[in-house]
């Protein structure tokens, strides 16, 4: 069973940044398009953003363009996630998972935005 492994997650201030990672180890990531969900509390997942495999084609949920920027390194088999501008409406726990007819995820890491 593959498992993504994410890090990058915790409480910031209104306006703060984080950065997600995303990393397979021992697994062909690159093949994959990568994607980042949302889950506030009480609701279901929410697509925040996609990578697709080559790396250049990039797309954003409405709220969070010109803030999120997704970017994956290939030698470091590794998709991040660049959160800035953060607002409490971004807080929720936030997966990537790996998409080529078969989804392989991250285990999900918490991130809150409040003062």
């Amino acid at each position: 069973q593959v498992q993504l492994v994410e890090s990058g997650g915790g409480l910031v201030q209104p306006g703060g940044s984080l950065r997600r990672s995303c990393a397979a180890p021992g697994f062909t990531f690159s093949t994959y398009s990568t994607n980042w969900v949302g889950q506030a509390p009480g609701k279901g997942h929410e697509w925040v953003s996609t990578i697709n495999n080559d790396g250049v084609n990039t797309y954003y949920e409405d709220s969070v363009k010109g803030r999120f920027t997704i970017s994956r390194d290939y030698a470091k088999n590794t998709v991040y996630l660049q959160m800035n501008s953060l607002k409490p409406e971004d807080t929720a726990v936030y997966y990537c998972y790996a998409d080529n007819a078969v989804r392989y995820w991250g285990q999900g890491t918490q991130v809150t935005v409040s003062s």
